[in-house]
């Protein structure tokens, strides 16, 4: 049974764990649906769509806002409030800096206005989703029950995690 009110403050901070959940789930479909929109391009095409390639730098946007918002935000709200995460912290922090690499090769990719192989495109995404399958595992074992404990008024679900979890 909730004891706050649904939309009251401390209802959304005690479920910012929980959306965090939300969030991961949202950008793990939303990277197997660009996996998926490769295949529909076929595996001889030499550029993936302008939808694909729009829907990937949306994704890109969207996975990077997410990481930097929980470095700034959630994790150093864990670190003030629950200091022993903190090696677990700088962890999924380097995890953030491994994944931008990736965002920014993939990035590159659809900018170059070459031809290129969507092999290296799906490389770099299979990459991508095998990584965020652990890191949002680890994250979510390691940080779920800490995000869904902060006490005080830290922030907003956006100030915390970088996004909102998507409605529907």
């Amino acid at each position: 049974m909730n004891v706050h009110p649904p939309d009251s403050p401390a209802d959304r901070l005690a479920a910012v764990g929980n959306q965090m959940i939300e969030i991961h789930l949202w950008l793990s479909a939303e990277l197997a649906r660009l996996r998926a929109g490769l295949d529909a391009d076929g595996p001889g095409a030499a550029r993936p769509s302008r939808d694909l390639r729009a829907h990937c730098l949306t994704f890109c946007t969207a996975l990077s806002r997410h990481h930097t918002g929980e470095d700034h935000g959630a994790f150093r709200v864990l670190a003030d409030q629950v200091p022993e995460l903190r090696p677990v912290l700088a962890n999924l922090i380097t995890d953030h800096e491994v994944v931008a690499g990736i965002l920014g090769r993939v990035e590159e990719l659809l900018g170059d206005p070459t031809p290129m192989p969507v092999a290296r495109l799906r490389g770099e995404l299979d990459g991508l989703a095998a990584l965020l399958e652990s890191h949002f595992r680890y994250e979510e074992k390691r940080l779920v029950a800490a995000l869904n404990a902060l006490t005080g008024r830290p922030g907003t679900v956006d100030e915390l995690l970088g996004l909102t979890p998507p409605a529907g």
